[in-house]
């Protein structure tokens, strides 16, 4: 039964961590490298589709909305009425999985033997490959850490979808050095209060709410390629503990084989069968498969601790863990590959996000067309007073409504329009050329998976019979005296060679089968 990879659900959310802004004060205005950025900004590699522009045209920092003094115009920058420059950030790395050192086989300088018996699976308690995964995904630290990325992608929504605030401001206007008088005339005195509320008839808003949702499914998806991708790791670890225990396996049956041999040629010594020499030369290779027992042992608790940071496991719980699962290839062969392609297109996280990617650059060409346009600044004046007390008249209160339209005689975003639009080409071709990629690794994956496969058949049916028949012949003729030692130690050596290419060929398809899960983006093989 065939079980999806991207379907586990997040972890728990930890805690996020608050940003406090550099201040610089009286220094030149030189633009700084960000750096507050690269310790932890964004890690789940980059955002497919975020090549546009992210905030359109160049706002005019300089520039007030009115240029002559009155009543009616306030005085004012336009920058304060817009939403803050939080969401306008550039597109960081993203999410990326460290890269780890892969983990080397153990290889025990001592013989090895096939041991009587089907494998050792582990205990009925031990831990299973699916229990693995499961804890993998609640408890891997570095899935934690970039699992902040989705809240942070929601903050920008809500960054994004802030409306401008609107602008308070008061004056007074024509106030004298000293006094009015018919002589000196002038006034009257006014004073003002007045409130420009920012109009978006271009729906800016909108468009920068649709770009940071769209940006917040990329990443989800991305999180879930970030899962797979953490997962294969596991694989990784877990097939050379179980190749690991194996090896135990193998060396044990060869110190106990040949320390049955010792006892053997003992009796015969004593029989005068055979020489001193001969059990000096058994007691070295007992005492080499000794020491490669105690090697296999150690590259057994030292493939262990690579557990500990994949599933949050204390160092010493690590080397005591036990684990369930096998080498030995016991399921149905997978669908043929052109299925497993049509799969992997399908499933694949990494895919998702590249196609989802054409989405938000096609909403950042939205967000660049709408930034042609300035707010609409609507003025409301609902307290003059004019004072006309120094004239022995009777003061006046009034009012006045009034708008402030920025002239679209050019089109300030005409470079990020048409960087956006070829932005949206980009991140197709980029799509593409990760189909044919993703096509490539299937296939190249379902091959590695054949051609292992027939390497374990054809050595379990041919080859190491047929040398244990002569190791075991050899052994039969030494032990009557027909062969010395040396053609004995001959055909052992042989056979150990046979041996270690059954062991590392068995690893290998293993290997081939959780590489084809990954691969295809789904568990198709156990």
């Amino acid at each position: 039964m065939m079980r999806r990879v991207a379907g586990w659900g997040p972890g728990i959310l930890i805690a996020l961590g608050l940003e406090v802004p550099a201040v610089v004060a009286q220094n030149p205005t030189i633009e700084r490298p960000d750096t507050t950025r690269v310790p932890g900004s964004t890690s789940l590699g980059p955002l497919p589709g975020s090549g546009g522009t992210r905030g359109g045209a160049p706002s005019d920092l300089g520039t007030f909305l009115g240029g002559r003094p009155g009543p009616s115009v306030p005085r004012v920058p336009s920058s304060i009425s817009e939403p803050g420059p939080g969401f306008a950030i550039p597109p960081g790395p993203g999410f990326t999985v460290p890269r780890v050192a892969p983990l080397a086989e153990g290889s025990p300088s001592g013989p090895l033997d096939v041991p009587a018996g089907a494998e050792d699976i582990g205990p009925p308690g031990g831990l299973t490959l699916d229990a693995a995964i499961e804890r993998l995904v609640q408890e891997n630290l570095d899935l934690r850490a970039q699992l902040h990325e989705i809240p942070k992608a929601r903050a920008d929504i809500l960054t994004a979808g802030l409306r401008a605030n609107p602008i308070f401001y008061a004056d007074s206007q024509l106030i004298p050095y000293g006094t009015f008088s018919k002589a000196r005339p002038g006034g009257p005195n006014q004073f003002d209060i007045n409130i420009s509320y920012p109009l978006d008839p271009s729906h800016k808003r909108q468009a920068r709410t649709l770009v940071a949702c769209q940006a917040r499914i990329v990443l989800e998806a991305q999180y879930q390629d970030a899962v797979r991708q953490q997962i294969d790791r596991l694989y990784s670890a877990f097939v050379s503990i179980l190749s690991a225990r194996e090896t135990v396996r193998y060396a044990r049956a060869s110190v106990s084989g040949l320390a049955q041999l010792l006892d053997k040629t003992q009796e015969l010594q004593r029989a005068g069968e055979s020489s001193r020499g001969d059990i000096e030369r058994i007691k070295i290779q007992l005492n080499s498969a000794r020491i490669g027992l105690a090697d296999a042992e150690e590259a057994l608790r030292n493939a262990k601790r690579s557990l500990t940071p994949l599933l949050r496991i204390p160092l010493s719980e690590a080397e005591a863990l036990e684990l369930r699962g096998a080498i030995t290839d016991r399921a149905q062969p997978p669908p043929p590959g052109d299925d497993l392609i049509r799969i992997a297109l399908a499933c694949r996280p990494d895919l998702a996000a590249a196609r989802l990617g054409i989405g938000l650059a096609e909403a950042d060409v939205r967000l660049a067309r709408a930034e042609r346009f300035q707010d609409v600044y609507l003025l409301y004046q609902p307290y003059t007073f004019q004072n006309n007390t120094p004239f022995d008249a009777r003061s006046a209160h009034s009012w006045a409504l009034g708008v402030t339209v920025p002239m679209p005689l050019y089109n300030r975003n005409q470079g990020n329009i048409r960087r956006a639009r070829v932005n949206v080409s980009q991140t197709q071709t980029q799509l593409a050329a990760l189909e044919l990629r993703i096509g490539t690794e299937v296939r190249q994956a379902e091959r590695e998976y054949a051609m292992t496969r027939s390497a374990v058949a054809g050595i379990e049916q041919d080859i190491l019979p047929g040398a244990l028949r002569v190791r075991d012949e050899t052994l039969r003729r030494y032990q009557q005296g027909e062969t010395g030692f040396v053609d004995y130690v001959v055909a052992q050596r042989e056979y150990n060679d046979i041996i270690r290419q059954y062991r590392d060929t068995q690893v290998r398809h293993r290997r081939s089968m959780l590489a084809l899960n990954t691969a295809v983006g789904q568990r198709i093989l156990p």
